[in-house]
């Protein structure tokens, strides 16, 4: 989490414009297609206990439409009767009804407080599903997109707890074990927080991993974890190995204690009764080390014996026994070891080590009652030393504002798009790269500033290949953005005299329904649009 303090989201001056003109509106036609719904999508609605804004950031904005980024042009959503839909386009002129793969046991209608379901696709053949009310499920999908070999097969399912949604998932192998990471999502109420929303947030980070046992093979959880924060993320992902987590929010998160520490903690609770203040401080640098320690107020110089030996320290105040004594890790330079009394009835003692450079992990070999205190210097070196360690990274956002995100690669960890003076930059994550954490990859000139005036804007996408981004807004309207491209014609910019070499198209689609867009997804070659009772395809490119 320190770690990422010290990193920052370099944009490349080459996939920037500093001379784009602005967006040209087309009215060139796009082919759209619309598929009646056999069954109405499964939206729940807000209810009046969930009041907050980030009741409606998480759920109210949920984004209904789940495209499935390991096979192309594959979507799916779940209707009012637990059915999981799916719509896999190869030619848009001879679109099949979406078919139903998998249907939830549970009667989603009997649970007042449930949530909306979600799914999440963790690889090629494995998804993760939740069905709202609680309950997690692991599913082996086999080959998806394909009648023929698509197949869910419930593989782990469990209640946990309160209702959540899933943020995230990744299957992943280790040790010749399979695992599958899951991020799960829930606004809580919050007793404590008496000047805020009375909410808090938390992301349950829960880890099913293979088992066998004497040649059953199941699943079943490994590990929970659980963080909380006071707002709900804009992004949050497990990195592909399982590893570590990426957030990005507008407060920050931190780690809560899972059951297992609680316990050890109370054992050492009952071992010491309770924690005292450090008798003793130190700080070190490459060359010497610096021992503070509180004296009562009427010890004087005199009162004071500081023994120095090469391997050795003892201090005693009075005649009484030995304040500090014991082996040094590490040997000094015990001549020119000194000790002062500062003005605030504090003994400083200064060492000088013998082997400069080495930082020592104790002062006094087995000694805990000190406490090592590190200077800014240390904590950024230290960082940069383990930023391949860090297990959660935390960007701070600062006046970039959080537009969406998309993936590019689903092997990769999701992409996400920030607002950059007026344009819109995508970045790549890259975890096992500390030196190239955040990759700038494509710029969307002016859709910072574009998106920024449409105040009834619901969802924002774009293309995996960068080719278009595209809004929509609650209701009937989408608005599509491509990326520069050259002209056919000789064109002239009026003001300035110039040719204009390339031109980027806007595009306005409105689609002929009455009832708000529920879901929102883009590929290479299409924009799908869910409503309550339609899905529509709009035909953005052609295929190459």
């Amino acid at each position: 989490m320190a770690g990422a303090a010290h990193c920052s989201l370099q944009a490349k001056r080459l996939l920037l414009d500093p001379k784009f003109e602005g967006y040209k509106l087309s009215l060139e036609p796009l082919a759209c297609y619309q598929l009646g719904l056999d069954a109405a999508v499964a939206e729940v609605k807000l209810r009046d206990d969930q009041y907050t804004l980030d009741h409606m950031r998480a759920f109210g904005m949920y984004n209904y439409l789940h495209l499935d980024s390991w096979y192309q042009d594959n979507v799916y959503y779940v209707d009012q009767f637990g059915r999981v839909m799916n719509l896999s386009v190869t030619l848009d002129t001879a679109l099949q009804k979406p078919r139903e793969v998998f249907r939830l046991p549970t009667d989603l209608t009997a649970y007042d407080n449930r949530l909306c379901a979600s799914i999440h696709f963790s690889s090629s053949t494995w998804v993760t599903l939740s069905d709202g009310t609680g309950r997690l499920y692991l599913i082996k999908s086999g080959k998806r997109g394909n009648s023929a070999s698509e197949k869910w097969d419930i593989v782990f399912n469990e209640e946990l707890g309160s209702p959540f949604i899933i943020a995230h998932s990744v299957s992943f192998v280790k040790s010749d074990k399979h695992s599958v990471a899951v991020l799960l999502l829930r606004v809580e109420k919050d007793e404590l927080d008496t000047k805020g929303s009375g909410f808090h947030i938390t992301l349950e980070w829960v880890t099913i991993a293979e088992i066998s046992k004497e040649g059953d093979h199941r699943y079943d959880i490994f590990k929970r974890r659980v963080l909380q924060g006071k707002s709900v993320p804009h992004y949050a992902a497990i990195e592909p190995s399982g590893d570590g987590l990426m957030i990005v929010s507008y407060k920050p998160f931190k780690f809560m204690q899972d059951e297992d520490d609680k316990l050890e903690e109370n054992d050492d609770a009952k071992a010491t009764n309770e924690k005292k203040d450090p008798l003793y401080y130190w700080q070190q640098t490459e060359d010497d080390v610096t021992v503070t320690v509180h004296i009562p107020q009427d010890i004087t110089k005199d009162d004071i014996k500081v023994r120095f030996s090469p391997g050795n320290i003892c201090v005693t105040l009075k005649d009484q026994p030995p304040l500090m004594e014991g082996k040094l890790y590490s040997s000094v330079d015990h001549e020119s070891c000194t000790w002062i009394i500062r003005e605030n009835k504090s003994l400083e003692i200064s060492l000088i080590k013998k082997n400069e450079g080495p930082r020592w992990p104790e002062l006094i070999v087995g000694d805990t009652r000190g406490e090592f205190i590190m200077d800014s210097s240390q904590c950024s070196e230290i960082t940069e030393s383990l930023m391949h360690l860090t297990s959660e990274v935390m960007i701070n956002l600062g006046s970039n504002q959080y537009l969406f995100s998309v993936v590019v690669d689903p092997r990769e960890m999701p992409c996400f798009c920030l607002r950059h003076d007026v344009d819109a930059l995508l970045w790549q994550p890259h975890s096992d790269q500390p030196e190239n954490m955040w990759e700038h990859i494509a710029t969307f000139n002016a859709l910072g500033y574009v998106q920024a005036s449409k105040q009834d804007k619901k969802f924002m996408a774009c293309a995996p290949d960068y080719s278009y981004a595209a809004l929509c807004e609650c209701l009937r309207r989408v608005f599509i953005y491509r990326q520069p491209t050259p002209l056919s014609t000789v064109l002239y910019n009026r003001k300035e005299g110039r040719q204009v070499g390339q031109v980027a198209k806007q595009l306005v689609a409105t689609l002929e329904a009455n009832d708000p867009i529920l879901g929102f997804q883009a590929t290479s070659e299409r924009l799908f649009v869910l409503t309550t009772k339609t899905l529509f395809l709009i035909k953005v490119n052609s295929g190459n």
